[in-house]
């Protein structure tokens, strides 16, 4: 009788036990399944899902993320504060030039250039046209328009939108940079729309709440139009011309030499 030969009777006893324990034989083939799947992953991705010849690394990933859609969908943050808002308020006039006035503020962190454009350049300006705003600087703008008469004899009916518009545009800028009507047409992608305004009349005979502030703005933009033709103060001693200092430093020079001329006089007597 050969050694290596197995008791079939002990063989069979085994049997019976795993029949009685059927755990025994769930963990066997849970463990089984689990080193089969860490053996080959590729195999049991493609296995779940569908792909016979697909590796795991071919697998494309999306090229827009959620967060790069919802910054395309959001609207562009404004850099300015304007008031008024939405509508610039003219005194109805006709066959003459009124003005209207408008404050911008730059509320961003970086410097910001602004630049008016109009539908109607022919009857329309601005003062000043476009400028540079440090963060937290404000400037008023006052707006001429020449307001023609009425076709037909038409009276302009007040309080009601005109065809004119005005729109206020905006460019984030380093600081030092001067305003140039071309920094607008050289950096297109980054110009960001501010608003754009309507024209309203409004009767200049008629006291308004509308018509008192426009007054009021209108005063404030010509105090700041005044304030910028002031040279700025002086901090120090006036000089003319180069190395040529006046004022209080000329009166201690000509006191020393005055004092030095009566003490030689005195030591010569």
């Amino acid at each position: 009788m050969a050694t290596g030969d197995q008791n079939p009777s002990v063989e069979k006893k085994k049997k019976n036990i795993f029949r009685l324990c059927p755990f025994w034989q769930r963990r066997r083939s849970t463990t089984s399944s689990s080193s089969s799947s860490t053996q080959n992953p590729s195999q049991n991705y493609r296995s779940r899902h569908g792909h016979r010849n697909t590796d795991i690394s071919a697998v494309s990933k999306p090229s827009l993320t959620m967060s790069s859609v919802a910054r395309s969908l959001l609207p562009a943050r404004r850099r300015l504060r304007l008031d008024p808002s939405s509508y610039l308020y003219f005194p109805y006039e006709t066959g003459k030039q009124v003005r209207s006035a408008i404050k911008l503020k730059n509320t961003s962190k970086s410097h910001t250039a602004f630049k008016f454009q109009t539908t109607a350049p022919k009857s329309c300006y601005m003062r000043p046209p476009g400028g540079v705003l440090a963060p937290g600087e404000s400037v008023f703008a006052t707006v001429f328009k020449f307001v023609e008469h009425p076709e037909n004899n038409e009276k302009q009916k007040l309080n009601q939108k005109s065809k004119v518009k005005f729109k206020i545009m905006s460019l984030k800028v380093k600081p030092g940079v001067e305003y140039v009507p071309e920094l607008f047409d050289e950096q297109k992608d980054q110009v960001a729309v501010e608003q754009v305004l309507r024209v309203i009349f409004i009767d200049a005979e008629r006291p308004s709440a509308a018509l008192e502030k426009l007054k009021r703005q209108l005063d404030e933009a010509e105090a700041a139009v005044e304030a910028r033709k002031k040279p700025p103060p002086e901090t120090g001693p006036r000089v003319v011309g180069e190395g040529l200092v006046i004022d209080e430093w000329k009166e201690r020079r000509e006191k020393y030499l005055a004092r030095q001329q009566v003490e030689a006089i005195d030591s010569s007597s």
